[in-house]
């Protein structure tokens, strides 16, 4: 790549994590308005639009086709696009947008762990010892040096939501590795366009059960400019944004990129006046330091096998290559 394209494909991450570490302080005031459950609905009711007429544009009919495989799309849709927003949605109401965006930023680290559950894929013992500094950083940030505290009040309830959540997410984007043949933006349109139906079953149910109401023309009107960030800027924008630069740059360059979700959503919360303790501010620097020396581990990783001869390339450091979410993965493609 020429040093444009280089420099192409960093803007591209740069606009996708930094919309991403925008979306939490965003929604944070909407959610005092607006249930998460309609939030959501509508939020990827557009998207999946816009992201079904760009594939049409750029695919053709054809690319609709489920081929067969509806029932693990629907699953996959589901896990993604309903599970994740609705947990870390109904977590972010009670809890703050920067908590959310640490754990955010730990999802590489929960591929990591759900390949050597599911797959049978150890990672390195290096890797290992990252993920646990990394989730150090996370139990600082969502107790504030204060376990005890945070969990009788039920504060770190919320977040721990916003936690599983995320691992729902994870597990959508391991999915893709289901269809190897599809690119990120047909994986992304059909399962996002499944993940609405069951998001507006589970709105529809609960509004008859009258556990939620349906949002009045006026709120919708109100909250117009959060929900077309939430919809462009935090959907589709970045989703599209981050495919493409990793595609670019690389899955090894391009992940480093996810540690501006939460430097993004700490420096929004400074210009608007938020206090963060030091154990938080720890936590979030733990996070990012975790993800950046396994960063640096997985590039020493890659140049050994590199180098290596053709009969040392089977062993074992080739493993670790898992920790680091694949080119077309929207594993932390599109965490919105």
């Amino acid at each position: 790549m020429n040093p444009r394209q280089t420099l192409f494909a960093v803007l591209l991450l740069l606009a996708a994590t930094m919309s991403w570490g925008g979306m939490f302080p965003v929604a944070k005031p909407a959610l005092a308005i607006l249930d998460p459950y309609y939030m959501t609905w509508i939020r990827y009711g557009a998207a999946a639009i816009i992201f079904l007429a760009l594939l049409l544009a750029r695919e053709g009919k054809g690319s609709l086709r489920t081929e067969g495989r509806l029932p693990t799309l629907f699953l996959l849709g589901s896990l993604g696009f309903a599970c994740f927003n609705l947990l870390a949605f109904n977590g972010l109401a009670h809890t703050r947008p920067e908590h959310g965006a640490v754990i955010m930023a730990t999802m590489p680290m929960i591929t990591v762990l759900l390949t050597w559950l599911l797959q049978g894929t150890r990672p390195a013992g290096f890797t290992l010892m990252m993920i646990l500094l990394a989730f150090s950083g996370v139990f600082l940030v969502i107790t504030g040096g204060d376990p005890v505290k945070a969990f009788s009040g039920g504060e770190a309830h919320w977040d721990l939501l916003f936690l599983a959540g995320a691992v729902c997410w994870v597990s959508y984007t391991m999915g893709g590795a289901r269809f190897p043949s599809w690119s990120p933006l047909r994986y992304t349109a059909i399962t996002c366009a499944m993940g609405v139906i069951t998001l507006g079953s589970i709105s529809l149910t609960l509004t008859a059960a009258g556990i939620i109401r349906t949002p009045s023309a006026t709120t919708l009107v109100n909250l117009a400019a959060p929900l077309s960030y939430l919809i462009i800027m935090g959907g589709v924008v970045a989703v599209l944004s981050w495919n493409t630069g990793i595609r670019m740059l690389g899955a090894v360059n391009g992940v480093l990129f996810i540690n501006f979700v939460p430097i993004t959503a700490f420096t929004i919360g400074a210009l608007k006046g938020h206090a963060f303790s030091a154990t938080e501010l720890i936590g979030a620097l733990l996070v990012i330091t975790a993800l950046v020396l396994n960063n640096l581990f997985l590039r020493r990783v890659q140049s050994g096998i590199r180098l290596a001869p053709a009969e040392a390339v089977d062993d074992a450091p080739n493993r670790t290559l898992t920790s680091s979410p694949g080119p077309a993965s929207p594993s932390v493609s599109s965490a919105s």
